[in-house]
């Protein structure tokens, strides 16, 4: 829990060097409008305690109906593909990471310990990865935003904020809704009841979803849409930050392999998840802030004049350009 604490207190020290670098900031009483390099306004109104849940059926809403996009179409489309390419190597991908995950000292049980009201302090490393998709994260995460926005009075990490506690939310709906449609068996109970790659048993009651979770909830992966989400929902607020998607992305990497490797996802449980992460926080971003263009000709980045004259008797066409 320290460490995680001590990334929030790095990350915003980050941000706070270098927010207001690339960023052309204009602030009124009610909104501020922030102008990324590439044109881009994001421009936040003033924040409220609970956006994150009066905005919370609208996401539920836009995510779904942004699934219908011709880009998110064929982005699901390809998930679904690689879903059914990969269930045949399901077992033998979980057998290989688990011989991995062996040479690599990694435990092949994420297990927690408790500490004061803490009860899930990372003992080792297997557990500290997997924590980076627990709901845990984007908590400390909203945290460190929501001390940064307040002390600054930043709406953008404010909203960032909400944000991520939305992504919680909405994530939360989306994986309970499939996992209780497609009650896919995680790799543990499967491998002790002999079942390679698990069995499915769609729509599963309610009374034996509860009783033997483990069974059922594996199709798709709650921890990796978190994630992926939670990503989103920053690098959607904070674009000109590059380094935010490859930091992102290697740590949802490490998260993807510690859970199959401990047998806790089948890895065709993740195409969808990341998919439907990266629909869901492309969302939120676009119910926290109004996204425009600056007009090109505001920016126009050089001028150019033609002439002509007359000289020593020759017709002459000159011009220039001004950056």
């Amino acid at each position: 829990m320290q460490k995680k604490i001590l990334f929030c207190l790095i990350f915003l020290s980050i941000l706070k060097g270098t927010s207001q670098v690339h960023d052309s900031i204009s602030k009124s009483e009610t909104t501020q409008k922030y102008t990324s390099k590439n044109g881009t306004v994001f421009i936040y109104e003033r924040p409220h305690l609970f956006d994150f849940i009066t905005k919370f059926p609208k996401t539920i809403v836009g995510s779904i109906q942004d699934g219908g996009t011709t880009d998110n179409l064929i982005a699901l489309g390809a998930a679904g593909v690689a879903t059914v390419a990969l269930l045949p190597a399901d077992q033998y991908l979980l057998d290989q990471s688990r011989q991995i995950g062996r040479k690599l000292c990694m435990a092949d049980v994420a297990r927690y310990k408790s500490f004061g009201p803490f009860s899930n302090v990372p003992p080792n490393t297997t557990s500290g990865i997997y924590l980076i998709g627990n709901g845990c994260t984007p908590v400390l995460l909203c945290i460190g935003f929501t001390t940064f926005g307040l002390v600054n009075n930043d709406y953008r990490s404010l909203h960032t904020a909400s944000g991520l506690m939305e992504s919680l939310l909405v994530t939360g709906v989306f994986s309970q809704t499939m996992k209780r449609i497609s009650g896919r068996q995680s790799p543990t109970p499967a491998l002790e009841q002999g079942n390679p790659g698990g069995e499915w048993h769609p729509f599963p009651s309610f009374s034996a979803f509860g009783k033997n979770t483990p069974n059922y909830d594996a199709f798709p992966s709650g921890h990796l849409m978190t994630a992926t989400a939670s990503l989103y929902v920053i690098a959607g607020n904070y674009p000109d930050k590059k380094w935010i998607k490859p930091v992102g992305f290697t740590l949802i990497g490490l998260l993807s392999f510690q859970m199959v490797q401990s047998s806790v996802h089948w890895v065709s449980d993740y195409p969808i998840s990341l998919v439907m992460g990266y629909i869901i926080g492309k969302n939120i971003v676009k119910n926290s802030a109004s996204i425009t263009k600056d007009n090109p000709a505001e920016t126009k980045k050089y001028t150019y004049n033609f002439t002509a004259s007359q000289k020593w008797g020759y017709n002459l066409i000159g011009g220039s350009i001004t950056f």
